[in-house]
């Protein structure tokens, strides 16, 4: 008999269940966005996101169990993302998890947030009629998203150790302040790739910072100053009296979208340098990657897929990318990987804790 597990994920200000099956079938995959909620802010506020998770969790959890054929009894587990994440946000989730767990005495299993990003792309709609995706190990992960930017040496599913992280601005977090910086709107990320689109970039106007000859690490904050600068010019004055004389209301359409494409150039050209380090790294250390693995919200990001691909072609890597709509915070990906938790014996207690850092780090 197949095994269903029921995911919850409530990190950040997605709200989502889905009920994945042990092949790696998502049988359902609700996710309720609060980009409405949080847009006139510019970013996601706490507080408001973990009241919206209490109002919209339960139907959420119902249309997942619906939409996969199930009642809530007929699942075999439950998964809940606890960690990383916004604390509030987290213990709704969690205790909703746990809430289900004892009632319908079912195994409960915590789940890394950025760790299942990586298990996103071994994941596929079942009328796809494809198999799970085979991935070879050791190989190289990279998690770009909203709140994270780091390369891990994954060794399987449940197992991987930290390479490099952004030491400043996550690339989903940068996007979102060039979409304020360009008047592009929030969510920053698809806005910012739509109008990147419709310009040319110019590979000498940003910088892409490296860190160092040798360094892992990701750096975004002087690429959004770069971007500051030359949207509203050097700031006038000193001190509290220190302005900027225009913003992007004084530029064209087209002079918006060439600076949107020249940020978003410098992002994807810095990533692919620091994979491109990574793997001539772990070579060196005999742990030559055979495939890389990538996840997270950026991984939706036009211009970031094809040049992963050309560079997966041109060093003849099996890339796996997941798809589209496992891209951004959702719970199959949490499912997903509490089979493997489950499969390998694990689970948790009532006392699970929620936790705002991730382990790996």
């Amino acid at each position: 008999m197949p095994t269903h597990i029921l995911g919850l994920e409530t990190s950040c200000d997605e709200t989502a269940a889905s009920v994945v099956r042990d092949d790696g079938a998502i049988l359902s995959n609700v996710v309720s966005s609060q980009h409405d909620l949080h847009e006139r802010f510019g970013g996601v506020v706490p507080e408001i996101a973990s009241r919206a998770h209490l109002e919209r969790l339960l139907p959420v959890v119902r249309a997942a169990a619906a939409d996969a054929g199930l009642t809530l009894r007929q699942v075999d587990a439950i998964g809940v993302g606890n960690r990383p994440g916004l604390i509030g946000s987290l213990i709704v989730g969690t205790s909703a998890a746990k809430a289900l767990a004892w009632s319908l005495n079912k195994p409960l299993l915590g789940i890394d947030h950025v760790q299942a990003h990586l298990y996103a792309a071994r994941l596929h709609e079942p009328s796809q009629g494809t198999p799970m995706p085979l991935i070879r190990y050791p190989a190289l992960g990279l998690v770009v998203s909203g709140g994270h930017t780091s390369l891990y040496a994954v060794q399987s599913p449940l197992q991987m150790q930290l390479l490099g992280r952004t030491i400043d601005d996550a690339v989903g977090e940068a996007y979102d302040k060039a979409a304020v910086i360009l008047g592009a709107g929030y969510p920053g990320g698809p806005n910012i790739d739509k109008l990147a689109r419709q310009g040319t970039a110019d590979p000498h106007r940003f910088p892409q910072s490296m860190l160092g000859k040798t360094s892992l690490d990701f750096s975004f904050s002087g690429l959004k100053t770069a971007l500051l600068y030359a949207v509203r010019g050097k700031p006038a004055g000193r001190g509290k009296d220190a302005h900027f004389e225009q913003d992007h209301t004084a530029l064209s359409q087209q002079e918006r979208a060439d600076l949107a494409a020249s940020f978003q150039h410098a992002v994807v050209v810095t990533i692919l340098k620091k994979i491109e380090r990574a793997t001539y790294t772990l070579t060196d250390q005999a742990q030559n990657p055979k495939s890389i693995l990538v996840g997270g919200g950026v991984s939706a990001n036009s211009l970031l897929r094809e040049r992963l691909g050309d560079y997966a072609l041109q060093n003849n890597t099996p890339l796996h990318l997941p798809e589209l709509p496992v891209c951004v915070d959702n719970a199959a990906m949490i499912a997903g990987l509490a089979h493997e938790r489950l499969k390998h014996g694990e689970q948790d207690d009532l006392s699970l804790p929620v936790i705002a850092t991730t382990a790996l780090d």
